[in-house]
């Protein structure tokens, strides 16, 4: 349904989700045949989660709780081959079943894309290091936990949650790389484009399911109180009774 909207990416979230490595394995070779982007949020800073997701197939890692730039050195290098990373190899899904070259090597470190993400105070601080690492394509923004972190509570869309944007808007900008948000009300969606996101998430599955549930409820209680009435259309022409 998703990609017949005209959606141009899905994100799946490991981290939270109750994706085990079967579905997962059924999961991305399936959206990427429909023509959507995969973003994988992998399970943990880890080098298993994150080479999972690029051995299935996935076109980019988004890497949780990445605490600041050392620890980004370590973890986004799990999503790049040496001499540039330290990622694994593995043949299957990504090499077409066949053989490996250099320039495979070097399309693969081209062509899947490694986000960390910015939800740690530390790493807001670092962030213009953590977008200097050449194992970095570009970050992506948990602002609930930013703004837990930075100890502003729930995340409220305040004015102290928008500087904090700005300034992951501003090193993205000066690295030339690009940064992902998830935007999920106009203020943050307007913002975002205001700022140059390079993708911003717009719903999720649950909260668009519940959007499109409530909606049809409210709709038809309207109609039920009377509220509404809606013109009855004319019988067209020579139609029986």
């Amino acid at each position: 349904m998703a990609a017949q909207a005209g959606y141009g990416a899905a994100v799946l979230d490991i981290e939270h989700g109750a994706f085990d490595l079967a579905a997962l394995d059924r999961f991305v070779p399936f959206l990427r045949a429909l023509g959507l982007e995969v973003l994988a949020k992998v399970l943990a800073p880890e080098r298993a989660p994150v080479q999972q997701a690029l051995d299935f197939g996935a076109d980019a890692v988004v890497i949780p709780h990445v605490r600041g730039v050392e620890h980004a050195r370590e973890v986004t290098a799990y999503a790049k081959f040496p001499p540039l990373g330290d990622r694994s190899f593995a043949g299957g899904r990504t090499t077409s079943y066949g053989g490996h070259d250099d320039p495979w090597v070097r399309r693969q470190d081209r062509g899947t894309r490694c986000l960390p993400m910015i939800e740690d105070a530390t790493a807001l601080d670092e962030v213009a290091e953590i977008l200097g690492l050449p194992t970095v394509d570009g970050v992506f923004v948990g602002p609930s936990d930013l703004s837990l972190r930075r100890g502003r509570g729930a995340y409220r869309r305040l004015d102290g949650d928008f500087a904090d944007l700005a300034r992951i808007a501003e090193a993205a900008r000066a690295a030339a790389k690009p940064w992902l948000l998830p935007a999920w009300t106009e203020p943050e969606q307007a913002f975002a484009l205001e700022h140059g996101a390079d993708q911003i998430v717009l719903t999720m599955e649950f909260s668009a399911m519940g959007e499109g549930l409530r909606a049809a409820l409210d709709r038809a209680r309207r109609l039920a109180s009377g509220a509404e009435h809606p013109p009855v259309p004319a019988p067209p022409a020579g139609a029986g009774a």
